[in-house]
């Protein structure tokens, strides 16, 4: 089974544990949601589904992707300045680069900034529970 049909079978699990119907327009939603690999709004998400299934209504593509989102299986993301944008949740922490210039966003890791964030917060007495670290940037056209 490929990570694809995986991970969409992972999301049709979870709606039909929060009981909810599995139409033929949500499961192409979770396929269309399962295999993006940018981060789409719902307007998007609701354009490729179209581009599927010409009977899916922005208003399914909205519930679904609230209880998607109440069960803690994709993550709402308000980057500055724009829409809702959503991702499947990643077990894996990761943060963001956002173009502000073309709107792309680039997942990142990077185990110095998480050791200094931790550093930081242990300097002041805390130990970090969650966190979210959000880069907005442009390309330096120096380079």
């Amino acid at each position: 089974m490929t990570a694809l049909v995986e991970k969409t079978k992972h999301l049709e699990q979870v709606l039909r544990g929060a009981g909810l119907r599995m139409t033929r327009q949500r499961l192409v939603l979770l396929e269309v949601l399962a295999g993006a690999n940018d981060h789409p709004d719902a307007a998007e998400l609701h354009k490729r589904v179209q581009a599927r299934d010409g009977g899916v209504s922005l208003a399914t593509v909205y519930r679904t992707l609230s209880e998607l989102e109440a069960q803690g299986v994709i993550q709402r993301h308000a980057f500055d300045g724009a829409s809702a944008r959503f991702e499947t949740a990643d077990p894996a922490h990761h943060d963001h680069m956002i173009d502000v210039e073309t709107g792309a966003v680039v997942e990142f890791r990077s185990d110095r900034i998480e050791r200094l964030q931790a550093e930081l917060a242990a300097e002041l007495g805390y130990e970090i529970v969650h966190h979210r670290l959000e880069l907005y940037v442009r390309r330096n056209l120096a380079d």
